[in-house]
């Protein structure tokens, strides 16, 4: 047939025509590949995971013990920055300048004579067979001032306490006398831990950082955290030693993983640190022996130190007045209702009826004392070497400010405003703070 003859003749054609088909082949080829488009490769759609907008927690952190001046010694670079970010100030304890009383203060706005812990060991007439101490629950003690906690719970605000005292009470209850002891009524923080003075500052540090990592639904949004070894090498080397400088050295490093942690995880926090007083150094060429300044037959001494709270043997009242009053070198002694109206203290009960005061570092003791202390804090709390530390820093402060001295029962009425509680009639208001505060 012709197709097939032509057919073969194109085959039969010898090279140049089997080449020339082949060209018209490699043509046609090339123009398919000119004109179709490229087939693109599939990707499967990306899903980011939503970013969570967290609101801002407020953390209330106290070193106990820390000076102003120790961010002078050149080991504090992560405190010094939240400080050179945000706001600054030297700060006056409330008298006498220890610990728990100066803590319930920072968290009720009231005066130790005012809510009830006037010091670190103390007794109440109602309790006649009973002394407080720092180890001291019962809400009997702590029942007259409600903490910033209480009030933020009670607001719906969670709360929770890495360690400050007071923040383990059932504030409002009531603890049986019989065995177990237990406890009606009364409100805590959601979250709490009983103090434990083994729980290192970092350990401290990463349960925060936890509770913070959790769920919205159960995350707190008032935190306090405390640490105390600042206060401790204060106490056992004195201010000035080595050992209370790398005391601070690792503290301001656990303020560090702090900020670091909460940057990790996205969490924007107004941050307030404070210290509840500073330190004095003492020495064992500046002791008061109390029994040399009145017969022990005398007077029931119930605390001692820097300061000492005494009451008469019944029929002795006499006696000791005229002993305690009369002028003492470096001691000045009164009766409660006498204590100088500047300390805001003298009219609780459980105050009792002598008050003793000596000069920045003196210390005070009983004939059955001894002590071997290198630093203490007690003093007039408007001694420089017992001001405390402030520090604020976060989105609800102005940045790089410094504000003049206050004292710290101004600290509950500022708080208050970073938690959004309505105001409160207490020793202290946020005046202090008015013009540093981010609308």
């Amino acid at each position: 047939m012709r197709v097939t003859s032509g057919l073969r003749t194109l085959w039969d054609g010898g090279c140049r025509t089997r080449s020339g088909v082949a060209g018209m082949l490699a043509t046609l080829l090339s123009a398919c590949a000119t004109v179709l488009p490229p087939v693109a490769a599939v990707q499967a759609p990306i899903v980011r995971a939503p970013v969570e907008q967290r609101a801002p927690v407020t953390i209330l952190v106290s070193i106990d013990g820390f000076r102003p001046d120790y961010l002078d010694r050149a080991v504090t670079p992560r405190l010094l920055a939240l400080a050179q970010a945000g706001v600054r100030a030297p700060m006056h304890p409330s008298f006498p300048s220890k610990t728990f009383p100066n803590h319930w203060t920072i968290v009720t706005g009231l005066n130790p004579d005012h809510h009830g812990i006037v010091a670190n060991k103390m007794e109440d007439a109602a309790r006649p067979k009973k002394s407080f101490t720092m180890a001291s629950d019962d809400p009997f003690w702590w029942n007259q001032a409600t903490p910033l906690w209480v009030d933020a719970e009670k607001a719906g605000i969670r709360t929770a306490t890495m360690f400050w005292p007071g923040s383990n009470v059932a504030v409002g209850g009531i603890r049986a006398t019989d065995w177990p002891n237990t406890i009606t009524g009364g409100t805590r923080p959601e979250d709490w831990q009983q103090f434990n003075q083994q729980i290192s500052s970092a350990q401290r540090v990463r349960a925060v950082l936890d509770w913070l990592r959790r769920p919205a639904a159960i995350r707190p949004r008032f935190v306090t955290l405390y640490f105390d070894p600042v206060d401790t090498a204060g106490h056992i080397y004195g201010p000035a030693a080595p050992e209370t400088t790398d005391a601070v050295a690792k503290i301001d490093g656990d303020v560090g993983v702090l900020v670091d942690g909460l940057a990790e995880m996205g969490q924007p926090a107004n941050i307030v640190v404070v210290s509840d007083h500073g330190m004095a150094p003492l020495s064992d060429d500046r002791v008061i022996r109390l029994d040399r300044i009145a017969h022990s037959a005398d007077y029931r001494a119930i605390e001692t130190g820097p300061y000492a709270s005494l009451a008469a043997v019944p029929g002795h009242e006499r006696a000791l007045d005229a002993q305690l009053l009369r002028p003492h070198p470096h001691l000045q002694c009164w009766r409660k209702a006498e204590i100088p109206k500047r300390f805001h203290y003298g009219t609780h009960p459980r105050i009792p009826p002598y008050f003793c005061l000596a000069e920045t570092g003196w210390n005070i003791v009983d004939v059955k004392q001894e002590e071997d202390e290198k630093g203490n804090h007690g003093f007039d709390n408007m001694s420089p070497e017992m001001t405390a530390l402030f520090i604020a820093n976060g989105p609800s402060f102005a940045r790089g400010r410094t504000l003049a001295p206050f004292v710290n029962v101004d600290i509950a009425p500022l708080m208050r405003d970073l938690l959004g509680l309505p105001a409160k009639l207490g020793d202290g208001d946020d005046a202090p703070f008015r013009d540093v505060l981010v609308k």
